[in-house]
This record gives structure tokens, sequence and C-alpha cells, in this order.
């Protein structure tokens, strides 16, 4: 499983943050950063989601107001 999350997007509510260890709070931009996260575009960062994450990275991505964070099964469809 993998997530992919759009900086861009989000607005700092960090819920994601509340959800998943797997992201962490950047005050001083006002968003959230994906933990181990690879910067695949400008702003758009994926990173593989730990069998023992998988729950709490997809209450994440569901958390997020304004859609920033898709989450994939292993066949690349997406789930969430």
């Amino acid at each position: 499983m993998r997530i992919e999350y759009d900086r861009d997007t989000c607005i700092g509510m960090f819920q994601c943050v509340a959800e998943w260890d797997g992201f962490e709070r950047d005050s001083d931009a006002g968003k959230a950063i994906l933990v181990d996260g690879e910067e695949q575009e400008e702003d758009q960062f994926v990173r593989e989601v730990p069998e023992d994450a998988e729950l709490d990275a997809k209450f994440a991505a569901r958390a997020c107001p304004v859609d920033a964070i898709e989450v994939y099964d292993d066949d690349g469809e997406q789930i969430v």
C-alpha cells in the first residue's frame, strides 16, 4: 500500500497528524509533512505504508478536509 500527499492542496488543519504518525505538523509553513515521503513532483509526495500502519493511513486520508491525501493498494487501485 502507498500513500500520496499533495502538500500544495493542504490547508493545515492537521487532522492527518492526529490520525497517523506518518504525518507531522510543520507549523512554520502551516502544512503537514509526510514523514519519509519522496517528492515525485513539486509538492507531491509518496511513500509506502507499513502493514501495521495501513488502517491509520486510511484514517488520515479520510480525515483530510480537502482530499490532499490518497491511498492506493498494492495493485495501484485508489482505495481512499
